[in-house]
């Protein structure tokens, strides 16, 4: 989970998903941590992997407004149904899953023409399960699109990887964010998952508070003069000066 501030992504907090935990249970604990830091939650974006019955309950018990895709199964019936038209608009749909399983939500459908976009033409239909959102039914596809920024996070932390040049006096290394490992203990995957978001997090921070500058309309912030990669290779700069990196092994005559 993470929060979009000021237009800042820093993240919150992380769970090891088990085979046995639902994702209500997931959800439960992510809104935990981030209620421990008294942040008041004004719009929750949700993958479509959360789409559900509970999940979809679960969130509207909890009073918490959210935008999560709806997932269109089938060729008929369903949300397939209302996957019609040439104007978008506003619907309630049930979803009806036997005894006991069952919600009612409502769903906002928006029309899309691709014009030729990646070699498509005609209307791309999106379905939107929306709880107490304060956003015009046009501006809903380019809100959501702010959780996309979520991968952009994933791939921060894994586009730098080492290599290495064999030639005499031309090795070097590249930093990198995330610590590879072959490990299967679960426990240092995610510690060391964990360290590459707090390095993302730390980077972002020094950006806005130490290489920007205030102005009328917004803080005025020098990516190009400071990119992730480049704190990385500081911070390896750095402790190859506190445990002396060796480049040289002599020895011993005799």
């Amino acid at each position: 989970m993470y929060v979009i501030a000021k237009n800042k992504r820093v993240t919150l907090a992380i769970i090891g998903v088990k085979k046995n935990y639902t994702n209500v249970a997931i959800i439960s604990y992510l809104l935990t941590k981030v209620n421990s830091l008294n942040l008041k939650i004004k719009r929750l974006y949700l993958d479509r992997g959360f789409y559900s019955s509970s999940v979809i309950r679960w969130l509207k018990a909890l009073d918490i407004p959210f935008i999560m895709p709806a997932i269109r199964n089938g060729k008929t019936g369903g949300i397939q149904q209302y996957l019609k038209g040439r104007k978008s608009y506003k619907t309630t749909h049930t979803m009806n899953l036997g005894k006991d399983n069952e919600v009612t939500f409502d769903l906002w459908v928006v029309c899309k023409y691709q014009k030729g976009k990646r070699g498509k033409h005609g209307i791309e239909y999106l379905a939107y399960v929306v709880y107490k959102v304060t956003i015009s039914l046009d501006y809903i596809y380019q809100d959501y699109r702010k959780r996309f920024g979520i991968e952009s996070s994933y791939r921060l932390k894994k586009r730098m990887r080492p290599t290495w040049s064999l030639t005499p006096g031309r090795t070097r290394t590249k930093p990198i964010c995330r610590i590879r490992t072959t490990t299967k203990n679960p426990i240092i995957r995610l510690l060391f998952v964990g360290i590459s978001f707090l390095l993302v997090n730390i980077w972002i921070y020094i950006l806005w508070s130490k290489i920007s500058k205030p102005r009328r309309g917004g803080r005025l912030v020098y990516h190009h003069l400071f990119n992730l990669k480049q704190m990385l290779a500081f911070l390896s700069n750095g402790v190859n000066r506190i445990y002396e990196l060796r480049e040289i092994v002599y020895i011993p005559d005799g």
